[in-house]
């Protein structure tokens, strides 16, 4: 897929896709989160319509990511891969060193090929079954 790009998005744009494919069950005004307004949301764009999103948080040196959603038409095409590694590029360049998520059990190993690793710390939220997964970030050597 060539005609990607990747930007940094308001967060109501995250909305229509994360709902579609997060949540199907859901309304789209419940796919507002509160900490929205703190984070940092991105979305990849093919011919100028958005086919994956993510949601960037952070708490000291720590980045959380999440409502991470690729279009099921595009899925299982690298998109979600280049969408991860932009988001671990902008947390070390932003000086992040943990990158984490609560992943869905359907998904981890997805994280485990991009470099994550398990907690073990499981846990049920809203019918879907979670592990944390965290990814430890070498800060490049002019950042440290």
């Amino acid at each position: 897929m060539t005609n990607i790009s990747i930007e940094q998005i308001r967060p109501e744009l995250t909305w229509r896709l994360r709902q579609r494919i997060l949540y199907p069950e859901s309304k789209l005004y419940e796919m507002e989160m509160e900490e929205d307004n703190h984070g940092y949301h991105f979305a990849a764009f093919n011919d100028n319509n958005i086919i994956a999103v993510i949601s960037l948080f952070k708490k000291d040196n720590d980045w959380q990511f999440r409502k991470f959603a690729v279009d099921d038409t595009m899925q299982n095409m690298g998109i979600g891969r280049t969408v991860l590694q932009h988001i671990t590029d902008f947390v070390i360049t932003n000086g992040g060193t943990r990158l984490w998520c609560n992943a869905r059990l359907s998904a981890i190993n997805f994280y485990l090929k991009a470099g994550f690793n398990h907690t073990g710390n499981f846990f049920s939220k809203n019918g879907f079954d979670y592990e944390i997964l965290e990814k430890q970030l070498i800060l490049s050597s002019n950042q440290q």
